[in-house]
């Protein structure tokens, strides 16, 4: 059987590695420059939800839950997606984009503002607790350790473009452009830096605090252990590899912490990092074959950690010239070539 050589140990790539092993391929390496899920999948906010604007975002979604379900704790825990709006328009919005979930068969349901949180300026709520939030790093190392003892051969350290392979899957997040020119394929991935800010300790957060989105304007929260994870996308875009955290912005997060969920007044950020996000021109990742014997799983644009079971699933059944789970058309690379026309909205 070919060997396989996947680029990238995130939660990409340790997914196409487990699932290339789970359907019976023998000679997989998964293979990481530095460490082990260490790159953009140790960074990230770990939501994992289905409430997507388009159609194909939506499917992605519906096929990775139930694999996150099955992790269950402590590796994803099942609290729900809160999006509110705080304007008519804004409310009419998600009210649209619930219908396109429902009608697919996301169980998104209006709601009323929860107790704990200050409502008076806001115009309407939905939520699907079928979503929630997950430990990234923990669930790739899972993925990981469940390749490993399906016969997956993991190299940390070691740069994958080395390596001989009868098929290689791109799967390197940010840096995905710079694997795939090595291997003769122009992928049409950049880097943006996007940072999380971490409070100190707040005593009595509510056990259930769902992912809590404002749609407007992007800021969003949710509860680790004691603390919250807050995010909002920069005043400008901050393309580029520099993962610098902006300490300018804490006064203005705090801010509006504190005004969408009182009790945290008087918290401060006990902690801040920043990580890199794989932007597509269309904000959707490009899966699938990309040359002969080269495939992708990358330009996940921040939703590839929610994303990687369907994508490891359906990206390892095309390897393996089986039929696929769903229909990658809408992921395919050449889309570019006529125009992508399907930009996804919900870029958090």
């Amino acid at each position: 059987m070919a060997r396989i050589v996947v680029a990238g140990a995130g939660a990409a790539g340790a997914s196409v590695a487990f699932h290339l092993a789970e359907l019976g391929a023998d000679d997989v390496v998964l293979c990481d420059r530095g460490s082990i899920a260490g790159g953009a999948t140790a960074k990230a906010m770990g939501g994992v939800r289905q409430q997507f604007s388009t159609e194909a975002e939506v499917r992605l979604a519906q096929a990775s839950i139930r694999f996150f379900e099955e992790l269950g704790l402590p590796f994803f825990d099942q609290v729900g997606y809160l999006f509110l709006a705080t304007s008519d328009a804004g409310l009419r919005e998600l009210e649209e984009r619930a219908e396109l979930q429902r009608s697919m068969g996301v169980p998104v349901v209006a709601t009323a503002a929860p107790g704990w949180m200050r409502s008076d300026d806001v115009t309407g709520a939905v939520v699907c607790w079928q979503d929630g939030v997950a430990d990234p790093l923990a669930a790739a190392r899972e993925l990981v350790s469940r390749a490993a003892a399906g016969g997956v051969e993991v190299r940390e350290g070691e740069d994958a473009t080395k390596l001989a392979a009868d098929v290689f899957v791109v799967a390197a997040g940010p840096w995905s452009a710079e694997v795939g020119s090595h291997l003769g394929v122009e992928l049409p991935i950049r880097p943006l830096c996007r940072q999380l800010l971490e409070t100190e300790p707040i005593a009595g957060l509510p056990r259930d605090l769902p992912m809590t989105v404002e749609a407007e304007t992007g800021f969003h929260f949710r509860r680790r252990g004691d603390r919250l994870i807050l995010a909002m996308n920069d005043p400008a875009p901050r393309w580029g590899f520099d993962e610098v955290v902006d300490e300018s912005l804490f006064d203005d997060r705090l801010e509006r912490l504190v005004h969408r969920f009182p009790a945290a007044a008087g918290t401060s950020i006990g902690r801040a990092w920043a990580g890199l996000y794989d932007m597509t021109p269309d904000a959707h990742p490009i899966l699938g074959g990309v040359a002969e014997g080269v495939y992708a799983a990358c330009g996940f644009s921040g939703h590839g950690f929610m994303q990687s079971p369907a994508v490891g699933r359906v990206v390892a059944e095309e390897i393996l010239g089986l039929e696929p789970s769903f229909d990658l058309s809408p992921y395919r690379l050449d889309r570019f070539e006529t125009g992508a026309v399907f930009p996804e909205k919900l870029v958090l």
